[in-house]
C-alpha cells in the first residue's frame, strides 16, 4: 500500500504512519486566543502551567453577582484522539463559555501534549500535573488570582470528552490513590467516552509505547480502579450512532457492578453521532447535554 509513492506502514483513524518512519495526521487544529463573551459575561485567559514540559491551560470566569463569591471548578480535558484538537481550538472555546456560563462555575481546559511529538502517556502525566496546579490554589496562595479568589475546593468535577473522558477517568483513580490534598473532587462526567474495545485500539497501542497490551488500565479501565473512583457523583453520555456508543454504556455497567456504589446516571441521546454538541451549540440536543451537564455542577 503506497501514499504519493511512500510505503504505508500503519493506517489509523486519524493518522497513517510510514515504512520510513513519517507520520501524516488527518486532521488539522486551528487554535484562537482567548477572548471574554460580552454576551454571558464570562471572562477568559490562559495561563502557563509548567514550561518543562509544555502544559498550559484557558480559563473561563463566569459572571458573578457578588465579588466575594465562591464557585465550583471544572477541570476539563479536552477529546481529539490524543493527537490532535486544543484547549484553545474555537469549538472548545464556545463551548466551555456555554458551560461555564451556565454551570456558573470556573472551567480550566487543559492544553496537554499530543502524539506523535509527545507520545502516550504524556497526555495522562500533564493532565495529572495540571489537576495538582489547580490544587496548589487551595490555601488562597498559588499563581492564579481567579482560582485563589473565587475558587471552592469543596466542588471541584473533572470531566471531558472521547479521548478527555478516558483521562478524566485516569484522573478520578490518581485523586483516590494519590490524594489531592485540601481538594474534594464530587464528581465526574464523561460525555461519549473512549475506552478499550474498538478497531482503535491498535491505534492507543500505538501511541504509547510503554502499554501494557489490550488490559491496560488505562485502555480498559480495571474493576479494583472503578470499585474506588475519587469522587462521589459520575454522569456518562452516550450518543446512538456514535461508534463508542457501546464503549460508554460499557463503563457505566462495569461501574455499577464495580461496587463503587455512588451516585452513577447515563443519559443517551438518540439519533446523534460522537461529540455532535461541538458542532452546533444551538441544536436541540446539544442544548440540553450542556443544559444537564450544567445541572450536574449544580446540583
Amino acid at each position: 500500500m503506497e501514499q504519493n509513492g511512500k510505503e504505508i506502514a500503519h493506517e489509523f483513524r486519524f493518522f497513517r504512519v510510514y515504512k520510513d518512519g513519517q507520520i501524516e495526521k488527518f486532521r488539522t487544529t486551528q487554535k484562537i486566543p482567548p477572548f471574554d463573551d460580552l454576551i454571558s459575561g464570562v471572562y477568559c485567559k490562559d495561563v502557563v502551567i509548567s514550561t518543562e514540559p509544555e502544559i498550559s491551560a484557558r480559563i473561563f470566569l463566569p459572571k458573578l453577582d457578588e465579588p466575594n463569591r465562591k464557585l465550583p471548578v471544572l477541570f476539563h480535558v479536552h477529546g481529539g484522539g490524543f493527537c490532535f484538537e486544543s484547549a484553545f481550538s474555537r469549538p472548545h472555546h464556545q463551548y466551555l463559555t456555554s458551560l461555564a456560563a451556565q454551570a456558573e462555575a470556573i472551567v480550566v481546559s487543559v492544553e496537554y501534549g499530543l502524539f506523535p511529538d509527545r507520545p502516550i502517556p504524556a497526555c495522562y502525566d500533564d493532565s495529572w500535573a495540571a489537576l495538582q496546579w489547580v490544587a496548589a490554589h487551595v490555601n488562597g496562595l498559588g499563581p492564579e488570582p481567579w482560582l485563589n479568589n473565587h475558587a471552592d475546593f469543596a466542588r471541584v468535577f473533572v470531566g471531558g470528552e472521547s479521548a478527555g473522558g478516558n483521562i478524566s477517568h485516569t484522573l478520578a483513580v490518581r485523586v483516590r490513590s494519590i490524594g489531592l490534598p485540601g481538594v474534594v473532587v464530587v464528581g465526574m462526567v464523561l460525555v461519549h467516552p473512549y475506552f478499550g474495545g474498538t478497531d482503535d485500539d491498535k491505534m492507543w497501542l500505538y501511541m504509547c509505547p510503554t502499554n501494557t497490551g489490550l488490559n491496560d488500565p488505562r485502555l480498559k479501565p480495571a474493576g479494583e480502579d472503578l470499585a474506588k473512583l475519587g469522587c462521589k457523583r459520575v454522569l456518562v453520555f452516550v450518543a446512538e450512532k456514535d461508534h463508542l456508543c457501546d464503549v460508554g454504556k460499557g463503563y457505566y455497567k462495569e461501574l455499577k457492578k464495580s461496587g463503587w456504589g455512588e451516585t452513577l446516571e447515563i443519559v443517551e441521546n438518540q439519533g446523534e453521532d460522537h461529540c455532535f454538541h461541538m458542532e452546533d451549540l444551538t441544536g436541540e440536543n446539544a442544548v440540553a447535554l450542556i443544559k444537564r451537564f450544567a445541572s450536574f455542577i449544580k446540583e
